[in-house]
């Protein structure tokens, strides 16, 4: 019979499978979603204006010097934006714990009412984060405010993860632009290997974050392949009318 008991309760440590989307896994995302799209529209529109692929190459590569520095300052601004508001808003908490005592008090019992949690059950958590007031900001912030902490230099580095992740997914659609001279043909690869690098950026997208690697590969390939159809018909049309 011990040795019933002790089977049932020897299991090994519960690990939980979640998945956490930190900010470096959304600014990969960001810049490897938008470099293979960006370019290779601007690719597919050109193959279908101009016959040089050598022109197209030139023009991919100077729309993904562009593109990664304005993704990259645009990931910047928006990392030092975060900081900014996280700092602004911790220093309003921590005056109002001092002149509002009583309202921030409130706010703790309102937050545990979420969560069913009856005032005098929620007393004694109240009275321990009052005897340690870093640790009371620190709940306000999380739990009222919904705002973490950023990482140190966060903002230098979503710059550079967004501008070389923008470069790597912009260099697919443009390399057979650069070995094979036929237009025509290059545009066909390019459309091969890009819709290809779609679906398993987007596959693996989707299995990271949980939404599925069939559905998130089926619309990142719509999306992409729709955006290099309407540019590579628009420079069509537009070059049969300027002709």
């Amino acid at each position: 019979m011990h040795e019933v008991a002790h089977a049932t309760h020897s299991h090994g440590p519960h690990i939980e499978g979640h998945f956490e989307s930190t900010e470096a896994v959304r600014d990969i995302v960001i810049g490897l979603s938008d470099g293979l799209t960006v370019p290779f529209a601007l690719a597919a529109g050109l193959s279908g204006a101009v016959a040089s692929s050598h022109i197209v190459v030139l023009a991919g590569l100077a729309e993904i010097a562009a593109g990664s520095i304005a993704m990259g300052l645009g990931g910047y601004l928006a990392a030092r934006g975060d900081a900014e508001h996280y700092v602004s808003e911790r220093e309003r908490e921590e005056r109002e714990i001092i002149e509002r005592t009583r309202d921030e008090e409130e706010e703790i019992y309102e937050i545990f009412e979420h969560y069913n949690v009856d005032r005098t059950s929620a007393t004694p958590v109240l009275n321990a984060l009052k005897q340690n007031p870093t640790a009371w900001v620190d709940f306000m912030m999380r739990f009222e405010l919904g705002l973490e902490k950023p990482a140190a230099n966060r903002a230098h580095r979503s710059a550079l993860t967004i501008a070389i992740s923008y470069i790597a997914g912009g260099l697919i659609p443009l390399l057979p632009y650069m070995l094979v001279a036929d237009n025509l043909t290059a545009l066909k690869l390019s459309v091969v290997i890009t819709l290809l690098a779609l679906a398993v950026f987007g596959a693996l997208k989707g299995k990271l974050v949980g939404t599925g690697w069939l559905r998130s590969a089926l619309q990142t390939v719509l999306i992409g392949g729709a955006a290099a159809a309407v540019a590579y018909t628009l420079a069509r049309l537009l070059n049969s009318h300027a002709s």
